[in-house]
């Protein structure tokens, strides 16, 4: 075990210690699903190589499990995520979404683009089964920018989340609308997304839980057009050291808590922060949207609140004509 994960480990230990946990309540979590996971023989047949392994939160684990687990997670969640949102982040997570829209400015004819859209843009939202994007890009396109063309594709791996998307779009003038589709998709392998199709890939708060972030970096390029943008809103490094300590007791010491005594579910809450920690820093993630092929303007990404979230950018470049 390296240093930094036994570090990581004994923080998990001591805020599990450090706050009460309330009495436990039957209710449809991720626990049994990931139990039953974990009770598979994963041990390689003599002669065979030890499995691929990645993170899971802060453990270590089979890289064939963890889809099971995080959809297990989400599952769990779906019907509470936005309000566990709001819970965890104080809101806050409402305006970073508003400015991460205003930011790209859906359904105008920006400089990236190779020639102006008059049928509106063409836009993959990956992990947004709840719609929570869509439904602001095609109000921003409608209401902005007057334009009644642009469309969203909803992707998400996890049916219940796409489920609780759907439900919340008949809230919306977007429900029965060729503008709006929703699409069960793993976005490490986007075979049903022809190559250079994508004006605008986004991403909000899910490339975190990818088993594989550098795949689905790939399929982002591919799938996008020459002058395409990919865009990523997701938690991301503090850079203040005391905020920074401020912020981590309120993550592993509050929110677990409330996902138990608001949702009854302290694991997959305990889970999303842990995701959190582990992601890679603002510079680490530039990094990979560069080795993907991409084009990152200026530093390569916006801290928001001090860097507890951060939006990423890349843009896909236009190819030469001979």
């Amino acid at each position: 075990m390296s240093g930094a994960t036994a570090k990581l480990l004994a923080r998990r230990q001591f805020f599990r210690s450090a706050w009460p946990t309330a009495r436990r309540e039957p209710y449809r979590c991720f626990s049994s699903s990931i139990q039953n996971a974990q009770q598979q023989n994963t041990s390689p047949p003599p002669g065979q190589d030890a499995p691929k392994t990645t993170h899971f939160g802060f453990e270590t684990i089979a890289e064939a499990l963890k889809e099971q687990k995080v959809g297990a997670v989400f599952s769990s969640v779906a019907s509470s995520y936005d309000t566990m949102n709001d819970l965890m982040s104080l809101g806050i997570h409402r305006l970073w979404k508003d400015h991460f829209v205003r930011n790209l400015n859906p359904g105008s004819n920006p400089l990236t683009f190779p020639s102006p859209m008059a049928q509106g843009w063409n836009i993959l939202d990956i992990a947004g089964g709840t719609g929570d994007i869509a439904f602001r890009m095609l109000d921003h396109a409608s209401n902005i920018n007057n334009d009644v063309h642009t469309r969203v594709t909803v992707a998400d791996i996890n049916p219940d989340m796409l489920a609780e998307g759907r439900k919340r779009a008949l809230e919306t003038p977007y429900a029965r609308s060729p503008r709006l589709t929703f699409m069960e998709a793993n976005a490490e392998d986007l075979t049903t997304v022809p190559d250079n199709t994508v004006d605008l890939y986004t991403v909000a708060f899910g490339i975190r839980n990818f088993t594989n972030k550098d795949a689905a970096l790939r399929e982002a390029f591919r799938v996008l057009k020459p002058g395409g943008v990919f865009a990523c809103l997701e938690f991301s490094k503090v850079n203040n050291s005391l905020f920074d300590a401020l912020y981590k007791h309120w993550s592993f010491g509050a929110i677990p808590l409330i996902g138990q005594l608001v949702a009854g579910d302290r694991d997959s809450y305990q889970y999303l922060v842990e995701s959190i920690e582990r992601f890679p820093s603002q510079t680490e993630f530039r990094d990979m949207i560069k080795d993907a092929g991409f084009l990152v303007p200026g530093k390569g990404w916006e801290d928001l609140t001090g860097g507890i979230a951060a939006i990423h950018k890349g843009v896909k470049p236009i190819e030469k004509r001979n």
